[in-house]
């Protein structure tokens, strides 16, 4: 594969990774305080991420503006909408309306079978607020609505769900979201990446966009963007529940999430590349971008030293990171290592230092919950 062939692929597995965020952080709230209240989380949590790192993979990628074609063009690169699982298709009539639709939704495959109550949950409650937040982000007087959405009548509907966006000069401005000031307070939201790129998608739309037609210095500053992505929509989970039910609390969902996740994308990863160890722990969005995230993997015969440098994500405000929440928990990393490696031995030496081997004569570790439910 070429380089530009495997970072596309790379992407997608970024997206998409992004996305399993909320698979493995909901379920916990809904455990714990009921679906009602998971509902609230996600569009709080959602509202908070979104408008910022929207603006940010604008200035990143050169195609700032306050159009319809610009809202669209950030949702191609949004967690929210990981290609090949969610299936968007978008269409600009003008510089103030546009509608999209989506052709297939995996979200939707994996709520249907839950049940209508689950369906309006997502594609109602969390939609609603959640859409306007993202577009105000490039135009505070856009708005988006639904032609139609589920659940489906009939039940084989197609597309999906179905919406139009339009920049409505003659409505007010909706304001900045009080989350989104929130988690623009975050290093997450500041980190510098290095020089931007040179503008590489600011002529129209392209409804056809993939990973591929980036060029290769724009396409690794993207999935730089994505891995950041996932960091602030965590940071953003982790101040709602906080300010909900205490710092322990967002201290133990947090954990959990990070393994359910660490887990999963581990073994996507593997499953992709063919990587071990080593490779994993290298190439896995937790740990990514290093301008956030300074992390070292060395290996030393048999061994795997990994650590996590001083950076960014040690610093987060209010201590909410993922890397952070291993300087007192390593059950994300155990979760990571030993979805992929049931043998492995994670072994902490040092301050968010950790030795990694594989002891064939250990019982293997049986999958995690955490992992299982994501």
């Amino acid at each position: 594969m070429n380089e530009g062939g495997f970072l596309a692929d790379l992407g997608r597995e970024y997206l998409l990774a992004g996305h399993l965020i909320d698979r493995a952080g909901m379920p916990q709230v809904i455990s714990r305080f009921g679906r009602e209240a998971m509902l609230e989380v996600a569009i709080e949590e959602w509202m908070g991420a979104s408008p910022v790192y929207s603006r940010r993979v604008q200035r990143a990628l050169g195609f700032g503006g306050d159009d319809v074609a610009t809202i669209f063009k950030g949702m191609q690169l949004d967690i929210g909408a990981p290609h090949q699982f969610m299936d968007f298709r978008y269409e600009v009539t003008d510089a103030d309306h546009g509608e999209f639709w989506l052709a297939h939704c995996g979200a939707l495959m994996d709520v249907e079978p839950l049940g209508d109550e689950f369906v309006v949950g997502m594609c109602h409650h969390i939609e609603d607020p959640t859409f306007d937040a993202t577009a105000c982000a490039t135009n505070p007087r856009a708005r988006m609505r639904p032609v139609h959405r589920p659940p489906r009548v009939p039940a084989d509907r197609h597309p999906h769900c179905h919406w139009t966006v339009t920049i409505e000069h003659d409505e007010p401005p909706l304001p900045e979201p009080d989350a989104a000031v929130r988690v623009a307070q975050s290093r997450a939201a500041s980190v510098e990446l290095g020089p931007a790129v040179v503008p590489t998608y600011a002529g129209p739309l392209d409804p056809d966009f993939r990973l591929e037609k980036l060029p290769e210095p724009a396409l690794r500053r993207a999935l730089e963007e994505v891995c950041l992505q996932g960091h602030l929509l965590v940071h953003s989970f982790l101040l709602v529940v906080e300010r909900r039910w205490g710092a322990e609390t967002a201290r133990e969902l947090g954990v959990l999430q990070f393994a359910g996740v660490a887990g999963v994308v581990a073994t996507r990863l593997v499953r992709a590349f063919g990587c071990d160890v080593a490779g994993v722990l290298e190439l896995h969005p937790a740990f990514l971008p290093t301008a956030y995230v300074q992390r070292r993997v060395e290996t030393d015969g048999d061994v795997v030293r990994f650590s996590i440098e001083d950076c960014p994500a040690l610093d987060e405000v209010g201590g909410w990171s993922w890397p952070a929440l291993l300087r007192e928990d390593d059950r994300p990393l155990q979760t990571l290592v030993q979805t992929m490696e049931p043998h492995a031995q994670v072994v902490r030496v040092g301050d968010l230092r950790w030795d990694i081997s594989i002891d064939p004569a250990a019982p293997p570790a049986k999958e995690p919950s955490t992992v299982t439910l994501t």
